[in-house]
């Protein structure tokens, strides 16, 4: 029986760009569901009656037909069946690759397949932007849109559990209390083992454990360690699950480099390649002075609290700990805000807010706390008065809503 292909929110925003012709980059870590997207992608155009023809890299002959060069893929083309040079542009085919960093140098690839055949549309995936950045030595500015595909959000985890619930009562605030027991329970799940679509659709918990060590084994320990030519793997691993235990803390490169017996540079290579590979971010603290935000110390967040857990605790919790929480709140608000809108907040007598979201000229400070009654208002008072903003929002799962800025996780 063929797997069920369940949508995925950045889906409606990259059809947007199915009649341009842009290249479509889909990228983002490995077991992620960029391939999930992709056939959602090719069952939607096949639907409309558009010609369509997947390509999955990880099968070497394809790698070799592809890195030949495009009048070679082009002839594969025609070998199955596509009467490219007869084709008219608004019925062009939509050819979708699966894994385009294995080709040699992709980048030209795209160019002059893009660049030649117009009636031809590429939409591509590739593990990480590492990888891609790496091997694209031409620039493919203007021709290319990119998509970074994280672990499911909450949302997409309510989807894949067939949970039926609109996106307008689940940003309720008042809820019966059958349905906010509900609906905690599935969050809790989805905070203790993370968005990996794969675990998400796994009801077993042991099988959980062993797919997401198997991401890990395959993914983060090989094939990011292949890709970066990293010589000293065993201690880059160490590394990995150091940073682990440490998601939600500041960055201290100083003390990394004594635990894992690294010296700082290389220390901060392996960070930039974590980062780069969809493994970790180092959240920046916000400042209006962006100089100085420069110089400022970093924090560690991973971008899914199921994969730091079982690199951190070597098994997957019953009970959820506070800085696999704010984990998780964090690995929210990219998906709902950008990565690169997200920061925190600190002052050097150590007032903290956890979250800073900044759209345009609005400023929105999030606290993640496990329960409502361990918020103290302090900081975020001072913050507010010191940036005249009038509204802030605390995100718990235990406790009343007995203020206006009190907000469930499912509801931010």
């Amino acid at each position: 029986m063929a797997e069920k292909i369940y949508k995925r929110a950045i889906f409606d925003e990259v059809s947007r760009y199915f009649l341009t012709d842009d290249i479509i980059v889909l990228h983002g870590a490995r077991q992620v569901g960029k391939t999930h997207i992709l056939y959602l992608v090719e069952n939607y155009l096949k639907n409309n009656n558009r010609k369509v023809y997947y390509i999955d890299l990880e099968d070497s002959r394809f790698v070799k037909i592809l890195d030949a060069g495009v009048d070679e893929f082009i002839k594969h083309l025609e070998e199955e069946g596509f009467d490219i040079e007869n084709l008219e542009k608004q019925n062009k085919i939509f050819v979708l690759i699966d894994e385009i960093q294995y080709l040699k140098n992709p980048s030209s690839f795209l160019k002059l397949a893009a660049d030649h055949w117009k009636n031809i549309k590429l939409i591509v995936s590739g593990s990480s932007s590492f990888a891609i950045k790496s091997k694209f030595k031409d620039s493919l500015v203007g021709r290319a849109v990119n998509f970074e595909i994280f672990p499911l959000s909450f949302a997409e985890f309510l989807e894949f559990k067939e949970y039926k619930i609109t996106a307008e009562l689940l940003k309720e605030r008042k809820l019966t209390g059958k349905k906010y027991d509900e609906i905690k329970a599935l969050f809790k799940e989805y905070v203790l083992y993370g968005g990996y679509p794969k675990i998400v659709l796994t009801g077993d918990l042991e099988l959980k454990e062993k797919y997401l060590q198997q991401i890990i084994d395959t993914y983060i320990k090989k094939d990011i360690g292949d890709l970066a030519n990293i010589k000293e793997i065993g201690k880059f691993n160490k590394l990995v699950e150091t940073l682990s235990s440490q998601s939600g803390r500041l960055l201290d490169v100083a003390e990394l480099a004594n635990t894992c017996r690294l010296a700082k540079p290389t220390v901060e290579n392996y960070l930039f390649i974590l980062e780069n590979t969809y493994i970790i971010k180092l959240l920046r603290p916000y400042y209006k002075n962006i100089r100085s935000e420069l110089f400022k110390t970093p924090k560690i967040f991973f971008y899914d609290s199921g994969i730091m857990q079982m690199l951190w605790l070597k098994q997957l919790q019953k009970e959820i700990l506070g800085g696999v929480f704010e984990t998780a709140i964090f690995s929210e608000l990219v998906k709902k805000y950008g990565k690169d809108d997200l920061f925190y907040w600190r002052t050097a007598d150590k007032k903290e807010i956890d979250f800073i979201v900044k759209k345009g000229n609005e400023i929105l400070p999030i606290e993640a706390k496990l329960s409502f009654r361990h918020f103290n208002k302090t900081a975020v008072s001072y913050f507010c008065d010191k940036y005249k903003i009038s509204g802030y929002k605390v995100a718990a799962i235990e406790g009343e809503l007995t203020d206006a800025s009190f907000h469930y996780p499912w509801s931010l």
